[in-house]
């Protein structure tokens, strides 16, 4: 028989990315996170696919463009503080301190239950005053509101697997919370058919769909957590928030949610601007939007996949890997980029059609879809710098330098330049314009400034403890 230590070694073992070939081990993390990515992001597409087809053209500016805007902003400042979770448990998975392990996973999953009741009620009465807000057009008005309220209604289940998937990826883990979003998405799937489509609920439909298909990828990674013999066991008697777990989560984590803010506030700007352009603009804008989701989910994957791959090497004290694996990841992201580009320009007019068949709408979308996607290559670096960084707990000027070369000089274009020239491509002008500059940014932090960009990478102390 063996030990409950033999059996955290094998466990580290198995799971570990700190040895074998780097692109590989890069790959292997990145499809299951990639997949998973797109499965997450298909809820909201699948609701605004089935609602644009079957209920209209307001309907469809409702689900997608206005109170997506808003649920990113929540969530995605709740996904930005589950990475100091995911950073933390990496690196004492990492240096093998199993103990650690258990104690960080019960206090982060403790804080997700937290910070979802305080979401949910923010959500519930906020809604419409944030709408209004936003400048939403009153044909829009009553179904953003009924969306907005329902999905917050269901929003702990959403912040509980979002935890949990990343306590999962901490221990090298991508594949499960993969094969969870694909369940909950075929039944997010057969849920709106029956809700929007048979019943004719319209988007409180599509809502109910939603958040009920989250609460199965939830239970799921909730029994996997409780069900492993491993360090990552969860113990629902043993849930609570231990204050230098949190400490540590939120130094690690808050800058990255900031950041996802300090995004979506500026996406918020600018949506107030385009629904200054009409129901077309708004339904064109938001379909566009899903289109492009393509290329967020591959850096997305690309993001997580090297902020993992640096916290368990950082914390096995491996500096020679960590850097290779960041200049393997920097290759691997442009070649994708410009094939997926590729695609996206010459094809994206059949995935237009999937949401609408309102010519108008289209020829609006594939003009905004063409002048964005040659652009696509001047955000790269930000993603997998500031992931590498995360990796090793350098979160705060990384932060810093997108919070003021992505989204405050976006803001200041939005607010000076588009009233002089209120067109869709001045407001387009503002994504490559920041992107530009703030990669520039992370290049000279990065090789000069930053402990990664060092000759000698100095050696891990954060998880002694």
């Amino acid at each position: 028989m063996k030990t409950q230590a033999q059996k955290e070694t094998a466990a580290s073992a198995r799971n570990s990315i700190t040895e074998g070939v780097i692109w590989q081990q890069l790959l292997f993390f990145f499809f299951p996170i990639l997949f998973g990515t797109f499965f997450q992001q298909l809820y909201n597409t699948v609701d605004a696919v089935i609602v644009g087809q079957y209920v209209g053209t307001e309907a469809l500016a409702a689900v997608g463009g206005t109170t997506g805007t808003l649920i990113n902003l929540f969530v995605g400042f709740f996904v930005g503080l589950s990475s100091g979770a995911t950073v933390t448990i990496s690196q004492f998975f990492g240096a093998g301190q199993h103990d650690m392990v258990s104690r960080s996973v019960h206090t982060a999953v403790a804080f997700s239950l937290v910070t979802g009741l305080a979401m949910m009620g923010i959500g519930l009465v906020g809604a419409p005053f944030a709408l209004r807000a936003m400048g939403t057009p009153e044909a829009v008005m009553d179904y953003a509101t009924s969306y907005l309220r329902i999905y917050f209604l269901g929003i702990i289940p959403n912040l509980v697997y979002n935890m949990g998937s990343g306590i999962l990826r901490a221990i090298g883990d991508s594949k499960r919370p993969l094969y969870f979003l694909m369940a909950s998405c075929f039944t997010n799937i057969v849920l709106d058919m029956l809700f929007v489509v048979y019943l004719g609920m319209e988007v409180a439909g599509a809502a109910l769909a939603t958040i009920f298909s989250q609460l199965v990828s939830a239970v799921l990674v909730v029994l996997v957590l409780t069900r492993t013999t491993e360090s990552y066991k969860l113990y629902f008697r043993k849930l609570k928030i231990e204050s230098f777990l949190v400490k540590r989560i939120v130094q690690i984590g808050l800058p990255a949610g900031l950041q996802s803010v300090m995004y979506n506030a500026s996406n918020i700007t600018i949506q107030s601007s385009v629904n200054t352009l009409g129901t077309t603009t708004i339904a064109a804008y938001t379909a566009y939007s899903k289109i492009d989701s393509l290329f967020w989910m591959v850096m997305n994957a690309f993001g997580i996949s090297i902020t993992t791959f640096v916290g368990q090497n950082y914390g096995a004290n491996k500096p020679k890997r960590v850097k290779k694996g960041v200049n393997v990841c920097l290759f691997m992201s442009f070649i994708t980029t410009i094939l997926l580009s590729l695609l996206l320009y010459f094809f994206g007019e059949y995935i237009f059609r999937l949401f609408t068949g309102d010519g108008a709408v289209i020829e609006s979308g594939m003009d905004i879809l063409h002048f964005m996607v040659p652009m696509f290559l001047t955000y790269i670096l930000i993603e997998i710098y500031s992931g590498s960084l995360r990796g090793i707990g350098d979160c705060w000027i990384p932060m810093i330098l997108t919070c003021l070369g992505v989204c405050v000089l976006r803001v200041a274009w939005v607010l000076i330049a588009v009233p002089l020239h209120r067109t869709m491509v001045t407001i387009l002008v503002s994504y490559p314009l920041s992107w530009t500059i703030t990669s520039i940014a992370f290049f000279v932090y990065f090789h000069f400034f930053s402990r990664l960009g060092r000759k000698r990478i100095p050696v891990n102390t954060d998880v002694n403890w």
